[in-house]
């Protein structure tokens, strides 16, 4: 298999351009051992981001690097068939002065509504209060109140699996809401009404696909092929682009269970695994303060796992300053300046290069055209480079979506396949609380029951004291009943029934009086 000219232990991006490399051509090339010191690639629709990306998708796989990243639109699916030697593509690898080779690569595909692709699901638990904040939209007083619910979840040993645990525990929360107000402070019935509508809102865009098990397990995106190469995780999220913030919430909670389950390595020669958040301005479009410090620390200290995290959007100002000071490799495509917007961010991508005096960056971001982009990568010694101006090299597998019958055939031959397609309920928060209700119900019925029974014995006794009992049948088996008996009956009965409801109370009292005891 022919691969891009590119020395070990790089990524070919593509050929810089211009007069001072017609003599003697430059490659710009992505160090292996410095990719998970993280990058941006940019640029307006149409500019060719996609093709950028599945560029640096193939290199890793190639150098045996899993990739994980969300296909919004489908075409990169198309990173799993074998290439299709466009013409323009063939003529670009002329241009750059490379062969051009088609190719293929390891796919795994993964859906959190299990459609297109592997189910992918996490545990209430896992996902955490904060994300599930974001997720719900909550304000900080809901967001309080749903720390307490995890908290008592904790407290006593509640599972917290799917959306029906949640709601149990929230149910429970509102019940003794008064108890535990005394106990983390003010627990409102509104604020869990607000949070049990988000959730229903959620359970409406089919959120609640993604909570449960078999949760993913980290692991299973870190894979090689018999080759070799990296398999590439590809997320469908075409239709999970309807609730962009489900999608954002999902990759962050990925981010973060990576972050937390990866040993710290240092500095590799390679990444263990490169994650491409595409769509990135989805993330941190209305995010508090708080969720855009965690991004920030775990892009920071993500890199001492092993793990690369590149983003994908249109407009650099969409990341927040402090995000894109942590990403030192960057891939710029054309920016389009209509707006005063526009125009401050052609200025912000310009200021983030290291300026080449060989043309003006700011100038070049608007002319870029297709195929085109500004390129500049950390070296040795992690500094970055100056920025070039580069023509990016074709991709070897085919660009744009596979038929659905493709994608079914390898989903269907995935070594993966029935490891997350059922799911699985077991007992947890919700069977537990409803448990303990049915229980409780029990025992309030048990008194009234005993009542009842004690009724009918003072009855019965009653009517043998009182008369009747052995007297003779008439006419047809029946005995006649005289005035003075029905008159004793009816006392009788009377008498009955108030002895019985006082010493069923009394009952019911004495057992409630040792639960509130206890």
């Amino acid at each position: 298999m022919a691969r891009p000219m590119a020395e070990e232990g790089t990524i070919l991006i593509g050929m810089a351009t211009g007069d001072a490399h017609k003599d003697a051509p430059k490659y710009e090339e992505l160090l292996l051992r410095l990719a998970n010191r993280h990058g941006l690639v940019t640029g307006a629709t149409g500019t060719g981001k996609t093709v950028t990306l599945q560029v640096l998708a193939e290199g890793f796989s190639n150098a045996g690097v899993p990739v994980f990243a969300a296909d919004i639109k489908g075409d990169l699916s198309g990173v799993a068939a074998m290439g299709e030697g466009k013409e323009p593509f063939v003529k670009r690898a002329a241009d750059i002065g490379v062969t051009y080779a088609a190719d293929s690569f390891p796919v795994t595909f993964w859906d959190l509504f299990g459609e297109s692709g592997h189910p992918v699901r996490a545990t209430v638990s896992e996902m955490g209060p904060l994300l599930l904040a974001r997720l719900l939209d909550l304000n900080d007083t809901q967001e309080g109140v749903l720390n307490i619910a995890f908290r008592v979840a904790d407290e006593q040993g509640l599972l917290l699996l799917d959306l029906k645990d949640l709601r149990a525990i929230l149910a429970y929360v509102a019940e003794n809401a008064s108890a535990l107000s005394a106990q983390y402070g003010n627990v409102s019935t509104q604020s869990v009404g607000a949070i049990q509508r988000q959730l229903l809102v959620l359970e409406n865009q089919k959120g609640d696909f993604f909570f449960g098990e078999p949760a993913l397990v980290i692991s299973d995106l870190m894979r090689t092929d018999r080759d070799g190469r990296g398999v590439i995780n590809i997320l469908a999220a075409d239709k999970l682009m309807n609730n962009p913030r489900l999608y954002a919430t999902f990759l962050l909670w990925l981010l973060s269970e990576l972050f937390e389950q990866l040993p710290e390595v240092g500095d590799l020669d390679k990444p263990k695994l490169v994650f491409f958040f595409d769509e990135a301005h989805m993330l941190f479009s209305d995010a508090p303060k708080a969720l855009v410090e965690a991004v920030e620390r775990v892009v920071r200290l993500i890199r001492s796992k092993g793990v690369g995290v590149y983003f994908v959007t249109q407009n650099p100002l969409d990341v927040p300053e402090t995000v894109l000071a942590q990403l030192g490799n960057r891939v710029q495509h054309a920016l389009r300046a209509f707006t005063p917007r526009d125009q401050r961010a052609v200025r912000a991508a310009a200021g983030t290069f290291r300026q080449n005096p060989a043309f003006d960056t700011e100038k070049a971001i608007i002319e870029l055209g297709v195929g085109e982009a500004l390129v500049s990568v950390l070296e040795g010694k992690g500094a970055p480079s100056v920025v070039e101006r580069t023509l990016i090299a074709p991709p070897s597998a085919r660009v744009g979506p596979l038929t659905q019958q493709e994608r079914e055939r390898l989903i269907a031959a995935s070594p993966l396949k029935g490891r997350y397609d059922d799911a699985v309920d077991r007992e947890s928060a919700y069977e537990i609380l409803t448990k303990r209700a049915a229980e409780a119900a029990a025992a309030k019925q048990a008194p009234q029951q005993a009542g009842a029974g004690s009724e009918g014995g003072v009855l019965d006794t009653l009517g043998g004291i009182l008369g009747g009992g052995g007297q003779p049948a008439g006419r047809g088996g029946r005995r006649t009943v005289t005035v003075t008996e029905r008159v004793i009956t009816n006392v009788a009965s009377s008498a009955a029934r108030t002895i019985g409801t006082q010493l069923g109370r009394a009952i019911l009292r004495g057992i409630l009086g040792s639960m509130t005891k206890r």
